[in-house]
């Protein structure tokens, strides 16, 4: 699944994903956007991964968007750009939104710099933690340009408007302690990596059908109407109880704490 600028490996049921540009800062070129792009899919059809660690080579996890190789070839930014209909996610949209979409739980780990591009692809996980000397920007601005790597989506259920509005026009670069407070990430470590590594066996611990429909349900359900959003919850919760880790989860609970789940439903 490794590529020259995306490494992925699975151990143990979670899924590390490191951006692999360390002469570079990590910094986002086309190679790197269709390794990533490639990497989410193949992670989402394989259902033994239980959790997805996505980190950044040599102590940063992304100096942002590789402008001067992205615009020195005309043709890889209208593939970046394209899209079939104006409400589908382009390739630079599918990198963040979809971590969203897997059925699984994503931790980001940032260290170093995480700027522009890198910002937003990490505002697709759904944990961010990040190392105490992290510096954090959303930095499209400095470069004439608008954040347009749908990192809105969740930057928007994660932050006040004005915050958010504020982070985006100055393009300012925050400290991890600041970014913190503002809930930009989740969690400041002094060894971030092994945080999510513990997070994810934690997280581990619960049934992955569960967690699939939870991660569904909160993701579509945070801005949709009531009756969407019940919709959602009584289907869900009919699959699991049909399914065989909802009757592990219980035996877990009850008589086996060791007993293993089987993989994820399919179609989650």
């Amino acid at each position: 699944m490794s590529g020259q600028s995306v490494q992925v490996k699975i151990d143990d049921g979670i899924a590390y994903v490191l951006l692999n540009r360390p002469e570079k800062m990590n910094a986002i070129n086309y190679l790197m956007f269709s390794e990533l792009d490639r990497a989410i899919k193949q992670i989402k059809s394989n259902r033994g991964v239980r959790a997805v660690i996505l980190s950044g080579a040599a102590g940063n996890f992304s100096s942002g968007l590789d402008v001067k190789s992205v615009m020195s070839a005309p043709m890889q930014a209208v593939k970046l750009l394209f899209k079939g209909l104006p409400g589908n996610a382009n390739l630079a949209q599918r990198v963040s939104l979809g971590w969203q979409n897997l059925p699984v739980p994503v931790i980001a780990v940032l260290e170093g710099c995480c700027y522009g591009g890198g910002m937003q692809i990490a505002l697709g996980a759904d944990v961010r933690i990040a190392s105490h000397d992290c510096k954090l920007s959303i930095m499209e601005a400095k470069w004439g340009l608008v954040p347009d790597m749908a990192g809105l989506v969740a930057l928007r259920q994660i932050m006040p408007k004005d915050q958010a509005m504020l982070l985006s026009l100055t393009a300012k670069v925050l400290e991890s302690n600041e970014a913190l407070a503002l809930g930009l990430v989740t969690q400041v470590s002094e060894t971030p990596m092994e945080a999510a590594q513990q997070l994810a066996q934690q997280l581990m611990q619960t049934s992955p059908d569960a967690a699939a429909a939870i991660k569904l349900s909160i993701n579509r359900s945070w801005t949709a109407s009531v009756r969407s959003l019940l919709c959602r919850e009584s289907i869900s919760q009919i699959r699991l109880l049909l399914g065989k880790n909802c009757k592990i989860a219980a035996t877990r609970q009850l008589k086996d704490p060791q007993k293993p789940y089987q993989d994820r439903q399919s179609g989650w």
